[in-house]
């Protein structure tokens, strides 16, 4: 897909890799509609600087667990700027709780992250398949994890859920084709404030581990994650289904 003049949404788009993707979208010249549920400033600074790359972008509060506020959020961004070409879903929850800690999970953890790492995405694609459908050449791209193909991760819900959602992929990709392009980047480690929050005083520790055990010797960008992404939607139009990892190595074992 030629991205430039294009039309997006980036769910959870006011942070972390959602941020550097919306950033890196304007930047090639597409529109952008910053989705978030509770990251207002940020989703205002994200959509700011979108625009001074000369696209319309606007913030748009929306909580994805939502169906009628996903629907909502397609109606908005179609009646302001015609389409809908591109839809990034980033916006994703866990809880941090060690594997070993099974009482310490609650049935509301299990249906919180469920709700919003699985469910919310497919009621985003259901909302937004009439309007992908209609630009000729629609992509999906979600965010996904390595915990869902490992089993490593902040929690187990969140390692199914990731699980789950890489299944989703390949379900959709099937059910929407031709005229819509699945795909999902599956991140491992990546800097920034969702780990810092998750891992408190270890996550320098932590990092520096990870550093040591990932071939490529560091843990990802939210801007590494991006450049994945575009590559996807600006790649070749014949991908679909496909979960690529993105984790410097770090799921190579050895």
């Amino acid at each position: 897909m030629e991205i430039e003049g294009k039309v997006a949404i980036v769910t959870g788009g006011g942070t972390g890799v959602g941020r550097a993707t919306a950033l890196d979208l304007a930047a090639r010249g597409c529109s952008v509609v910053v989705n978030y549920s509770r990251s207002r400033e940020d989703a205002e600074r994200t959509a700011a600087e979108c625009a001074k790359k000369g696209v319309f972008a606007m913030p748009f509060k929306a909580d994805v667990a939502d169906d009628a506020a996903c629907r909502e959020l397609v109606a908005v961004c179609t009646s302001e700027l015609g389409q809908l070409d591109i839809l990034v879903q980033s916006a994703g929850t866990t809880v941090f709780v060690p594997h070993g800690d099974l009482d310490k999970l609650s049935t509301d953890d299990w249906q919180r992250i469920f709700q919003v790492n699985v469910v919310a995405p497919f009621q985003m694609v259901r909302a937004a398949r009439s309007a992908l459908e209609a630009s000729g050449s629609g992509e999906v791209v979600m965010v996904s994890s390595v915990a869902g193909m490992v089993g490593t991760g902040s929690s187990i819900p969140y390692c199914a859920s990731k699980a789950a959602l890489n299944n989703l992929v390949i379900t959709l990709a099937r059910a929407l084709a031709p005229k819509i392009r699945v795909n999902a980047i599956a991140p491992g480690a990546i800097t920034g404030r969702w780990l810092k929050q998750g891992w408190g005083d270890s996550y320098d520790a932590i990092m520096k581990g990870v550093a040591q055990r990932v071939p490529l010797g560091r843990p990802s960008e939210p801007e590494d994650i991006s450049a994945a992404i575009l590559g996807l939607i600006g790649g070749s139009d014949m991908v679909t289904g496909q979960v690529i990892v993105v984790d410097g190595g770090m799921t190579l074992g050895g």
